[in-house]
């Protein structure tokens, strides 16, 4: 059988904006979910992963809608794919995946949209050559939504397909989704040349975004976007927030306004050849935007942001949908970030952090 890679993803900022057709900005991970796929002529899948040694999970192609239910949740992601592929009208007889993940799971780097993409481009090429890199972000998303039962944005899908090595990713939400023309922009991010380095320190303190935590804060956007009279807060104002009486609503938006500034003058910085380190202050911010506005960090995050700074990065804060998971950090001395972050680890009680230097890396792709 070939092989496909679909890498994960560290946002460098612009967190929880994307469902509110706002700004973001993130770079692919060297780690990535691998898919190895074969097509067959009985009309089965038949998945097998190598995080779930002896699990087999075969379900017909034309009964994947009715057996949803019955599949075990981690399947729902890859099945779901195929899913998306029969309902938009491609033949599929019938194939084998197996599957083989490097993105720690429950981590904020997107180990589910990479195990989605990975899946979607062994199918496009086996199956619909002629599939845009678009529809496939569209596929991918569709199959957490939909079958996984994940309410994420674009965001993830979009940086496991579009991410090119040395850059990140700026991508307009709204435009992308309203036209099919509308291009991502790709932004140079070198941080070598600039003598600086990008850390990811993963908790170990899992999140989940098929729990309620995450669907509650899209729920909220939208109430205050609602109350606003407004299609999404991504039109939103600071002048606008004192119109919401309610607190909650009032920092949730407030959260989402002032992180889509801070993606544009972190775009604005890079495009213009600024010093990276120049971006650090932003990144902070963000942080305490996500703990106090938005209130979805957690003291393991909290504390590795912390650890991070008072080692001398330029810049740290927590990624993805929150409530556990990484936090990324701009430094100059990676060991000495890292070794503070685990030291500091070591004195409150929580399990050792997985801290790891990464460097934007390409999207999904065919091995060779």
């Amino acid at each position: 059988m070939e092989k496909w890679i679909a890498p994960g993803r560290v946002n460098l900022i612009g967190e929880h904006t994307d469902y509110n057709d706002g700004f973001v900005l993130p770079i692919a991970l060297p780690l990535g979910v691998v898919c190895a796929a074969g097509p067959r002529g009985d009309g089965l899948v038949r998945l097998t992963s190598a995080q779930r040694p002896g699990e087999v999970v075969e379900v017909g192609v034309d009964a994947l809608a009715a057996q949803r239910d019955r599949l075990p949740g981690w399947a729902r992601y890859p099945l779901g794919v195929v899913n998306e592929f029969i309902r938009g009208g491609h033949r599929v007889s019938g194939v084998d995946l197996e599957l083989d993940g490097a993105v720690p799971i429950g981590a904020g780097l997107s180990s589910s949209a990479a195990l989605c993409c990975a899946v979607t481009i062994a199918l496009r090429d086996l199956f619909a050559p002629a599939l845009t890199d678009r529809r496939m972000v569209e596929i991918a998303r569709a199959a957490e939504n939909s079958f996984a039962g994940v309410p994420t944005g674009l965001l993830d899908q979009s940086a496991s397909i579009l991410c090119t090595e040395g850059h990140a990713l700026f991508l307009d939400i709204r435009a992308f989704t309203a036209s099919e023309s509308a291009a991502a922009e790709q932004i140079p991010f070198d941080l070598a040349a600039a003598g600086l380095a990008l850390i990811v320190a993963d908790t170990g303190h899992p999140h989940d975004l098929a729990d309620g935590g995450y669907a509650e804060r899209r729920a909220q956007c939208e109430a205050a976007a609602a109350a606003l009279k407004l299609s999404a807060l991504r039109d939103a104002t600071s002048e606008d927030l004192p119109r919401l009486q309610d607190r909650v609503l009032r920092r949730r938006a407030r959260h989402v306004v002032t992180e889509n500034a801070r993606v544009l003058a972190v775009v604005d910085r890079l495009r213009a050849g600024a010093d990276p380190q120049s971006i650090g202050a932003l990144l902070t911010a963000s942080h305490h935007s996500l703990r106090e506005d938005f209130e979805v960090s957690a003291p393991p995050l909290d504390l590795a942001v912390d650890a991070a700074l008072a080692a001398g990065a330029h810049g740290a804060r927590m990624v993805g949908g929150g409530f556990g998971g990484s936090i990324i950090a701009l430094v100059e001395h990676a060991d000495r970030v890292a070794e503070n972050i685990m030291n500091r680890f070591a004195t409150t009680g929580f399990a050792p952090p997985r801290v790891f230097a990464v460097e934007p890396a390409a999207g999904a792709r065919r091995l060779e």
